[in-house]
């Protein structure tokens, strides 16, 4: 049996023009935007998938969010990692259930987020606390009291050193990852791989020249490319606009002996 949507749940409006709006249901809330007002309550007790019309006959279909939905649509205080390069690292760091991961920094909890539902634990440092506790927010909101009992975010600088270890996985989405690179040396467990997320490519030269001067095996730093295409009948073409350049992934594996 389908389960309804009920006080306390994300959901995801998307109106006819396929904009998505997220909220929080309450009894007795209401959503508004220049298309009208809809009424929560109009929504609470309802399958998913279902279509209320707002106080101007404007129609929302209401979805529960997809991590996707929710990293693009949740309430951030720094700039996200897209969803094209969350599923890269998960893969690229392998991260999976019961693995204990390093993070810094970790933003709005979108990496954290991904990795969270993958199964992992999370020890994360933030320089700023509102970052902090931003993430933590939203990952609560999302994934709940499971997720957060395996989050642990701490305002420290990941520059300064990494304690607590030994981990399987180091995440990293700083300026200069490679002052992190001694760090990781000590803190991962032998065969642990380092992931860093950096914008630019002297970045992620610049952790690779790190990664050279250590014990680091499988080296490589690439980029995810995201196209779309418009398929309509027998009118199939690429999208004219492209998610092209968000960052590069630079990872490696740490050998001990």
């Amino acid at each position: 049996m389908a389960r309804l949507l009920g006080p306390g749940e994300r959901v995801m409006l998307v109106d006819s023009k396929r904009r998505h709006y997220l909220i929080t249901l309450k009894a007795a809330g209401e959503f508004h935007t220049h298309k009208g007002v809809v009424r929560h309550d109009d929504l609470i007790g309802r399958p998913e998938g279902c279509t209320v019309v707002s106080t101007r006959n404007e129609p929302y279909t209401a979805l529960r969010p997809t991590l996707e939905d929710f990293v693009l649509l949740m309430p951030r205080g720094a700039q996200v990692i897209y969803p094209k390069d969350l599923g890269a690292i998960l893969v690229l760091a392998d991260v999976a259930p019961g693995q204990r991961v390093f993070e810094s920094g970790v933003g709005s909890g979108a990496l954290s987020a991904a990795m969270l539902r993958a199964g992992a634990a999370i020890v994360g440092y933030e320089l700023r606390e509102d970052f902090a506790n931003r993430a933590k927010s939203n990952v609560a909101s999302f994934l709940g009291d499971d997720a957060v009992a395996r989050y642990r975010v701490e305002v420290r600088n990941a520059y300064d050193g990494i304690d607590d270890g030994p981990y399987d996985r180091v995440a990293l989405d700083l300026p200069e990852p490679w002052q992190v690179v001694p760090h990781a040396e000590k803190a991962l467990a032998a065969g642990g791989i380092l992931c860093a997320y950096t914008p630019s490519i002297v970045q992620a030269s610049q952790t690779r020249e790190a990664l050279a001067g250590g014990p680091w095996v499988e080296a490589r730093t690439l980029e995810v490319l995201h196209r779309t295409w418009h398929v309509d009948g027998l009118a199939v073409r690429p999208d004219h606009r492209m998610v092209v350049h968000t960052g590069f992934l630079t990872t490696a594996r740490l050998l001990t002996c």
